[in-house]
């Protein structure tokens, strides 16, 4: 039987990435349960699982991917990294156009590659099927208690990189003890709310609805969650329509700050596009008196949707303090600072667990396409290019872009 290759590259990527695709334990699962694929890791210094880890679970690590049917990755390859003719996978950033990656996706085309986005993997009826999302979910909810307890004075909780994985992450929140009546609302229920929630599931918070937060005072701390029917409504009164708010969303306006301004901290998990109506606005958050004292954007849209994110944070520095008077960055420790955590990297904080998780994602829903036909023509959807150095028929849009 003719073995189906794929080769496991190294991250080029700058600052350095220390996912991967597929943990040991998991290459060793698939040589198992499927006897006609054969994996190939390229050697990396950095990444979470060492070389010698995936060669104790039999894997093969080795330089030379050429012989690979597929290549996969995380973040972009850098362009030294492209192999003519073949299969690649990972995240490109290029659907929309991201101006920082047009001479990959030239590079791409020209040298005839089949680009597999795994922004784009989805099933038939539209839904992703394989992301990083969870965790980002859960390392940037933590991470927002970790910068209220610095902002309140209330506790002291480590950074989630400095955790070696997300078992003493979970040990860490124990130290999490919070004021009666402190509340905090969060927006969005893909794959990132929900993984903020199995956070909030570990703290001494108390979920309320909507309209109970708004209602009422507590005696211990609260949290609702938001539907995006709960912080947009009609300009015109009318009843939410989900479907109609996709479809024309500048015939909504943003309610949060009605939440907002009874609340403590604020978690950012949803998805936004830019023709949708901003949530917060510099004007929302110039309110004598406000209250809200964090903001956890993990969404973490730059100059968009909510006024207080000027710029990404870092793993490194994951913290900056946002002056609603001025609109500027300063201390975020001072009296009527709001605290921002914006770290758009936040899976990279817990990278063996993100990865695992990531991996089984790839073969519970990706891995068998390769084998079965493609029923649901996942693959083909999930191509921005061929293997002829084409765009495909999906992202053609995208012509326009690699010709300037």
């Amino acid at each position: 039987m003719e073995k189906f290759k794929i080769g496991i590259i190294r991250e080029g990527k700058v600052p350095a990435d220390f996912r991967v695709p597929l943990t040991p334990e998991q290459c060793q699962k698939i040589q198992a349960e499927y006897p006609q694929v054969e994996i190939i890791v390229q050697p990396s210094p950095i990444r979470s699982f060492s070389d010698n880890q995936y060669t104790d679970k039999g894997i093969l690590v080795q330089e030379d991917l050429s012989a690979c049917d597929l290549i996969m990755g995380v973040k972009e390859v850098p362009v030294s990294a492209l192999i003519p003719n073949k299969r690649f996978m990972f995240f490109s950033h290029t659907i929309k156009k991201q101006s920082y990656n047009k001479k990959l996706l030239q590079e791409i085309l020209a040298k005839k590659i089949q680009l597999i986005d795994y922004e784009v993997l989805k099933n038939k009826v539209g839904k992703r099927l394989i992301g990083f999302g969870r965790y980002a979910g859960i390392v940037g909810c933590y991470n927002g208690f970790r910068a209220f307890g610095l902002k309140n004075n209330l506790f002291t909780l480590k950074k989630a990189t400095e955790c070696h994985d997300r078992k003493e992450l979970e040990e860490e929140l124990k130290k999490v003890v919070l004021p009666a009546n402190t509340k905090v609302v969060a927006t969005g229920f893909g794959r990132v709310g929900f993984g903020a929630r199995e956070i909030l599931h570990l703290l001494p918070i108390m979920e309320v609805a909507p309209n109970e937060f708004l209602a009422k005072e507590f005696n211990q701390a609260v949290f609702t969650h938001l539907e995006v029917g709960d912080y947009y409504a009609r300009k015109d009164g009318k009843e939410f329509d989900k479907k109609e708010f996709y479809t024309n969303p500048s015939d909504y306006t943003s309610i949060l700050p009605t939440f907002i301004d009874q609340s403590d901290m604020y978690i950012a998990c949803h998805f936004w596009s830019n023709k949708s109506p901003n949530l917060l606005t510099k004007e929302d958050l110039e309110k004598e008196n406000l209250r809200l004292k964090v903001v956890a954007d993990i969404s973490c849209d730059i100059a968009g949707p909510i006024a207080s994110t000027l710029r990404p944070s870092t793993i490194a520095d994951p913290i900056y303090g946002y002056n609603p008077k001025t609109g500027v960055e300063t201390d975020f420790q001072q009296d009527g600072v709001i605290t921002v955590m914006a770290v758009d990297n936040l899976p990279c904080e817990l990278p063996k667990d993100a990865s695992e998780d990531f991996g089984n994602d790839f073969i519970q829903f990706i891995l068998p396409t390769f084998f079965n036909g493609d029923p649901d023509n996942i693959i083909g959807r999930g191509s921005e290019t061929t293997l002829d150095g084409e765009l495909t028929e999906g992202f053609a849009y995208l012509q326009e872009y690699v010709n300037d």
